[in-house]
């Protein structure tokens, strides 16, 4: 089977890339980036009980200068938007530098040490609208630059490119993934807030799938609707 390492954030996308990937490749190691993000430490503790489930080594990168440089609302006191969602101007407001390119390149030093043949990250169809680093014009191009830059020479997978948030979540429920265990908010507290862009893409792409039920699992009740 082709071994493989993959991107852990414990958001729907990864959990599911996770989940629908194991029949094909043999996941080896997930990583896990804290790069000062408000939501880190449920974010590891996510990918944790994810990598449990799916007997996957869970690996966390320390990564603090990366908070050091930017200036978005993910890492700073800034508050994270709830409106105009879905535009380029909310993207840039939770825009990490360079961030799939370095968690790539990174997920690539650990595929070139092991031998591993494949890199996996979630990158999907919503997302791909507003950020440039989940398009598969993107997964082709640093797919390539690893074709030189590595003696391995992994290719970049993105199982979910073509599919939309709806489609993940249908996907996760046809194949009993563990959709309680994964954390998609950029905050962090008790659940989800509710009402950031992450929450609210994965409320619609739930409700879209008749699975009002993880909405009471998954988010604070003070917030219980879709903008």
């Amino acid at each position: 089977m082709k071994s493989a390492v993959i991107l852990m954030s414990g958001g729907l996308d990864s959990l599911v890339a996770a989940g629908f990937s194991q029949k094909e490749y043999d996941i080896k190691l997930a990583l896990t980036f804290n790069y000062g993000q408000k939501s880190a430490s449920k974010e590891i503790s996510a990918s944790e009980k994810i990598c449990e489930y799916y007997n996957i080594e869970h690996k966390v990168i320390d990564l603090d200068w990366l908070k050091e440089i930017s200036k978005t609302s993910l890492v700073t006191e800034v508050d994270i938007p709830t409106a105009n969602l879905g535009t380029k101007e909310s993207a840039q407001a939770v825009w990490i530098p360079n961030r799939n390119g370095l968690f790539l390149n990174i997920a690539a030093s650990f595929a070139d040490a092991c031998g591993y043949d494949y890199i996996l990250f979630g990158a999907n169809k919503d997302e791909g609208l507003t950020f440039p680093d989940n398009t598969e014009e993107f997964r082709h191009q640093i797919s390539k630059v690893f074709e030189t830059s590595t003696l391995v020479k992994p290719k970049v997978i993105a199982p979910l490119i073509n599919y939309t948030k709806g489609d993940i979540v249908r996907i996760a429920v046809e194949e009993s993934m563990p959709l309680n265990l994964l954390w998609s908010c950029y905050k962090s507290g008790d659940k989800h807030c509710g009402i950031c862009e992450s929450c609210q893409h994965l409320k619609r792409a739930l409700i879209a799938n008749h699975k009002e039920d993880y909405i009471d699992i998954l988010f604070s009740n003070d917030e219980n609707t879709v903008n």
